[in-house]
This record gives structure tokens, C-alpha cells and sequence, in this order.
């Protein structure tokens, strides 16, 4: 999926709400335990049930592999649901993936070629030749960590360098040789609030992936204001608020509910464009 199909989707939908599928076993309703697999029957139930109000989910790859080669196969067959079902929906395999070129390149293939993903995280610690090999892949992203949602960020995203240059300011800088807006996006946690301002002097054109709304405590409206660009340029992910917004039978419902709710407000926000 291009650029302009994202922002035509975010347009039509109303929304740039991206359903983050952080599907734990453990917390599945129990009626679901007599599925063959579990794991998908949730993941089916809940896409179905937000798809319309969203424009992208996000597995995110541990909660899947947690639970061995079942997991990959649950992933697998939810990407194939979304793909085959809903083809508008921009899938990210939420992996932080990034290694030596070769294996980069390893990585790049399992996503891009076999499971087809749109779009997958990536780590950018080990410099240009662990994100290339991602960038080969025409009509793909490669979404880089740059000031992540977590406490731990100021362990390192913030050092600053002799001129006063943040780590993460460095991350954007250097990355934008690598690739332009059309296929490389960045994630920025939505509680990091006045320094998207900061981000978007360096990367005003392209898009950010924005987790932390929700369980997490991020503010909507607040990412908006210093976040959103002329195209919008957010693609904002709920994980647990969504998914888990009932933990009984009724789950599909409250999600379609919690979704719903975001929804309406980011239509708010794209209003003011």
C-alpha cells in the first residue's frame, strides 16, 4: 500500500485508528478454548468487529511467538484473514526486527514476500545496512523506532551529543538519507506529548505510528496538536483498550464500542485540517 492509498483510506474511513492485536491467550473469554485455534478466533471476531472503524492492525509479533510454532501459525492465518477479507487494511507485523545485512535481509523476506505485511517496526541501533535491506521492497515501510512510549526511553533516546542533539533527533536526521515519506514512517509514543513539535521540524512530511493511547495513558487530542500534519500524517494504535475492552463473551462488541469512541474523535481532529 502507497502513500496515497493510507491517506485516502484516512480520509474515506474518518479515522487513522490502527487496532493493535496484543492477543494473549491467557485473557481469551473461555468459550473461545473449544476453538482449534483460539488465538485467530479472537483475532477474526475482532477484526469483523472494528474493521470499519480503523484503517490498520498491528499483531505484535511476541505475544505470537510466546506461544511457539501455534503462535506463527495463528499470525499467519490472521494476516491472510485481513488480506483476503479486508484488503483496504494496512497490516504492521510489530516485530522491532534489525540485525546484520544479511539477516536483515532474512527478516525482510519472512514479512514482505511470505506473510505479506504492509509494514514492519524496525530497530535502528545497528545503523543504515540492518534498515536497507527492508527498503528493496517497493510499496512497503519500514517504520523505525524513534522515541518510544515506555519510561525506559530516557535511559538512551534522550542523550544528547557535544551540539545538544537528542539521540532520537540523531535517529530521524540519519534516516532520512536511508528513505524519504513515501516508505519509512517512525514511531513516537503518544506520552512523549510536546516533543512530536521537535519531530515534526525534522520529519514534517511523514507519517508516525503513535502507541501508548489508551491503556497507556497517552492523550489523544494532545498527540493531534502537536503531531498531525496537512495529511493527517498519524496512524494511532490501541491495543489492549480495544481488545480487552470486555474480557466476557461480549468481547467483539465492547471492542467495536472502544473503537468506535476513538473513532469519533479522531474524526473531530480531522476536521481541523
Amino acid at each position: 500500500m502507497d502513500k496515497r492509498q493510507l491517506i485516502e483510506n484516512i480520509r474515506r474511513k474518518q479515522s487513522f485508528l490502527c487496532v493493535g492485536l496484543d492477543t494473549d491467550l491467557r485473557k481469551l473469554p473461555a468459550r473461545l478454548m473449544n476453538e482449534e485455534d483460539p488465538v485467530f478466533a479472537f483475532n477474526r471476531a475482532i477484526v469483523d468487529a472494528t474493521q470499519a472503524l480503523c484503517i490498520a492492525y498491528k499483531p505484535n509479533l511476541a505475544f505470537y511467538e510466546s506461544m511457539g510454532v501455534q503462535g506463527w501459525i495463528s499470525f499467519e492465518k490472521t494476516v491472510k484473514y485481513i488480506r483476503e477479507r479486508y484488503p483496504d487494511q494496512f497490516i504492521i507485523a510489530d516485530a522491532k526486527r534489525g540485525d546484520i545485512g544479511n539477516t536483515s535481509a532474512m527478516y525482510a523476506r519472512c514479512f514482505f514476500e511470505e506473510l505479506g505485511v504492509d509494514a514492519v517496526t524496525v530497530a535502528p541501533y545497528m545503523g543504515e545496512d540492518s534498515v536497507t535491506p527492508f527498503l528493496t521492497y517497493k510499496d512497503k515501510w519500514v517504520i523505525l523506532l524513534a522515541l518510544t512510549s515506555n519510561k525506559g526511553s530516557r535511559d538512551f533516546q534522550f542523550m544528547e551529543d557535544a551540539r545538544g542533539a537528542r539521540l532520537f533527533e540523531q535517529v530521524l536526521r540519519r534516516s532520512l538519507t536511508w528513505a524519504g515519506d513515501g516508505q519509512m514512517m517512525y514511531v513516537v509514543g503518544a506520552t512523549q506529548g510536546k516533543a512530536f513539535e521537535d519531530i515534526r521540524k525534522i520529519v514534517p512530511g511523514h507519517f508516525l505510528l503513535v502507541p501508548g493511547v489508551g491503556a497507556q495513558g497517552g492523550s489523544l487530542e494532545e498527540v493531534c496538536r502537536y503531531g498531525m500534519n496537512a495529511s493527517c500524517g498519524l496512524i494511532v494504535n490501541s491495543s489492549r483498550a480495544i481488545i480487552y475492552a470486555d474480557g466476557g463473551e461480549d468481547f467483539a462488541p465492547a471492542a467495536a464500542q472502544a473503537a468506535r469512541k476513538v473513532q469519533e474523535q479522531m474524526a473531530v481532529e480531522l476536521r481541523k485540517l
